[in-house]
């Protein structure tokens, strides 16, 4: 007798029904409702072709909430992450040095660049005179 045992445990699923589990049979028949309501309202309006189109454009969304997981997350908060990295936060960041050392001896530096310039005036007055 063999028992099998994901790799992973974390990522064990229970499948309720052809191995789905309830996200993805939920989403399927939310996928399959789409397309059929798409085909039933726009049967007389277009050919097979195009209705056959609108049908998959139709039940694409519900089919990626329902199968796609990328690193752990489910499609709404892949979309989520995708609003908040592209539309809300700031894509220039500005980064200002912070120099704690220059700002401790500014005050220093300030009266040794005094003294350099008025011991530059005192010798240029002492070569002119």
């Amino acid at each position: 007798m063999e028992i099998n045992i994901n790799k992973d445990i974390r990522e064990y699923t229970e499948g309720v029904f052809f191995g789905l589990n309830l996200r993805q049979l939920i989403c399927s028949g939310l996928a399959v409702a789409s397309a059929v309501a798409v085909y039933l309202s726009s049967r007389e309006t277009f050919s097979k072709d195009v209705i056959t189109y609108f049908c998959i454009a139709a039940a694409i969304p519900f089919a990626a909430i329902g199968f796609i997981k990328y690193n752990g997350m489910p499609m709404e908060k892949i979309i989520v992450a995708f609003m908040k990295d592209n539309f809300i936060v700031p894509r220039r960041l500005t980064v200002k040095a912070n120099n704690t050392y220059l700002e401790a001896l500014r005050g220093y530096f300030a009266t040794k660049e005094k003294e350099a310039i008025n011991a530059k005036e005192h010798t240029v007055t002492n070569e002119a005179g």
